[in-house]
């Protein structure tokens, strides 16, 4: 164990100073490090050649929000948390009911009756408990998104969405968009101000949307969707990866096709257009 942390320390090490620009003058104090327990956590990730300790320590000092602790917000969460997000804004105003099973793992069968805020975060801190998990057991609102760097919205309405899209759009915040209905879903990167939003892409909602307790959704597909989702949000905060922005990827997991979709900012979009970086 003591051979891996020095293999570990010593590769954090080298990629810093690497990228680490040269300087004549003084050194400057030295940048914080992953602590020693981390450095095993993280240790698969760490050993990425495009990963980097700035990296990571970028993940640690973020805090992110996940709307919605259901078929999305399970995966993404587990997949934030998992990865070291520092701080974990989980919210959900339902209870854990018996059909949510097959597909939210972050609930069992005795979290019946539990608030899904409360026992997502019960979950979260056994999985890591180096990340501070803080459950808001409500609905979404605007005020929300403050605080935190990123938005990872898991809703499962159309309405919500755009309140979401909103939001984030007026604080300046980046938002993480997804959907799952049946065997298919969506994805996509947004950085306000900068690349187009959701009602770019989405003007209005479809004139008749059939719920998930209506159509039906299988539970490895929203996996899928909320593992590409998690993926996206590692993406925006850390600049590792290129990120699905300006775009949506279109699933059809029957079919195993995957189709992006370019997509602009629009001028007259009313819930971005105003705001340029």
């Amino acid at each position: 164990m003591n051979s891996r942390r020095s293999f570990l320390r010593d590769l954090a090490l080298a990629a810093r100073d690497v990228t680490a620009p040269a300087r004549a003058e003084a050194p400057a104090p030295a940048p914080p490090k992953i602590p020693e327990d981390d450095l095993v956590r993280y240790s698969r990730q760490l050993v990425l050649p495009e990963w980097s300790e700035a990296a990571q320590l970028a993940l640690h000092r973020a805090a992110v929000l996940v709307v919605g602790a259901g078929a999305l917000g399970s995966p993404v969460a587990l997949y934030l948390a998992g990865a070291g997000v520092g701080r974990l804004g989980i919210v959900d105003g339902d209870d854990v009911e018996l059909s949510n099973l097959h597909r939210q793992p972050l609930h069992f069968t005795p979290d019946i009756g539990v608030p899904k805020a409360h026992s997502a975060a019960a979950k979260l801190r056994f999985l890591n408990p180096g990340v501070v998990v803080e459950p808001y057991q409500a609905r979404f609102g605007a005020a929300m998104v403050a605080g935190h760097d990123l938005v990872v919205d898991c809703s499962d309405s159309f309405e919500t969405r755009y309140e979401v899209n909103a939001a984030c759009c007026e604080a300046g915040v980046p938002l993480v968009e997804g959907g799952v209905l049946g065997m298919s879903g969506l994805v996509m990167g947004i950085r306000p101000g900068d690349t187009a939003c959701y009602r770019c892409a989405f003007p209005e909602p479809p004139p008749s949307a059939p719920s998930c307790a209506d159509a039906g959704v299988l539970g490895p597909a929203a996996g899928v969707v909320g593992s590409v989702q998690a993926l996206e949000a590692i993406k925006l905060l850390t600049g590792v990866g290129e990120p699905l922005t300006d775009a949506f990827l279109q699933a059809d997991l029957a079919t195993h096709t995957f189709v992006r979709v370019a997509v602009s900012r629009r001028d007259d979009c009313p819930d971005c257009a105003a705001r340029t970086l």
